[in-house]
């Protein structure tokens, strides 16, 4: 009873940790910026730094398959903050862009508008995505729809080499990038607006996909397969959280860490409780190709050793 109620839980705490991910990286790029400010490009480029070192021990890591996919994770989070986003900072800075003004209050911080000068950029790197080898269930289907799968199916799986910390880490800046895109798109007001049917469409249309993949999320018995099926789930159910707190709907608290610094560290407990929960419970733990061979060699060798050696018969006169 006890191991299946684990399997059930395995979904829910990957959706759980990959959600509560998402507040703590806004709180992050807001702490660097007022905590270091005028260091704030240093510590920036060492938060990207600390991201790239936890991917490279994510990789090193490959054969502990829950330990690789949460450091992908956590890598690809500080490396978009750092890098990414403290990247368009510094030109919106430089250039000296001015936020977006609605009623009197900054609608849009001058990065962002920034930041939706990617947009081709991100196109080129979706169409390097639709047409290479890839096991995405979305870009595997448009493949299907488009009749590439015979073409880029690869010759062996078994040469293809697919560290789950990389990938993690890639999905990860992928979708946060592509959403963010998204999400400008709609609130640019020459294109269409905050309140425009178009922005209620992409915040139903969000809430009604992430509920879809929670349903096919819960499914799942394997926790970091869980994990990098979560990270899409809960980038496209923030869309809708983000949209609402666009509209005013609640206070969002983790843009303002250091005036509601208790409800951020409550998050941050209970992100490394669930963590903790999972390592030390073992939910939905898979042992690797590795492990299990060496658990059967050791197996044969213990057999082997207990076998009672046959006895020889005595030749005939």
């Amino acid at each position: 009873m006890g191991k299946l109620l684990r399997e059930k839980q395995v979904g829910l705490f990957a959706f759980l940790i990959v959600l509560l991910f998402m507040p703590l990286g806004h709180a992050l790029m807001v702490l660097n910026e007022r905590v270091l400010h005028g260091g704030k490009y240093p510590g920036a480029f060492l938060m990207g730094a600390v991201g790239v070192a936890l991917l490279a021990w994510g990789v090193r890591s490959e054969q502990k398959a829950i330990k690789a996919t949460l450091l992908g994770l956590v890598a690809g989070i500080l490396v978009w903050t750092g890098w990414v986003e403290f990247s368009f900072v510094w030109v919106a800075e430089k250039l000296q862009v001015a936020p977006l003004m609605e009623n009197g209050e900054v609608a849009t911080k001058p990065e962002y508008l920034v930041m939706l000068s990617s947009i081709g950029l991100l196109g080129v790197f979706l169409v390097m995505f639709l047409f290479i080898t890839t096991r995405c269930t979305f870009f595997a289907w448009c493949q299907r729809a488009l009749g590439l799968q015979k073409q880029l199916r690869p010759a062996s799986r078994a040469n293809i080499s697919r560290p789950v910390a990389v990938i993690t880490f890639i999905e990860t800046v992928m979708l946060i990038w592509t959403f963010y895109i998204v999400l400008l798109v709609v609130y640019d007001p020459a294109i269409a607006g905050d309140r425009h049917p178009a922005t209620f469409l992409v915040a139903i249309g969000s809430l009604a996909w992430s509920l879809f993949l929670i349903r096919r999320l819960l499914r799942i018995k394997i926790f970091d397969q869980a994990v990098r099926y979560a990270v899409p789930t809960v980038v496209i159910f923030w869309n809708f959280i983000e949209i609402l707190g666009r509209w005013n709907f609640f206070h969002e608290i983790w843009v303002h860490p250091m005036e509601y610094w208790l409800e951020n560290a409550i998050i941050l407990a209970m992100l490394l409780g669930f963590v903790v929960y999972v390592v030390a419970a073992k939910v939905g733990v898979r042992r690797s190709r590795l492990e299990k061979a060496a658990m059967a060699d050791k197996a044969t060798k213990k057999k082997s050793e207990h076998r009672v050696p046959s006895r020889t018969m005595p030749a005939h006169p």
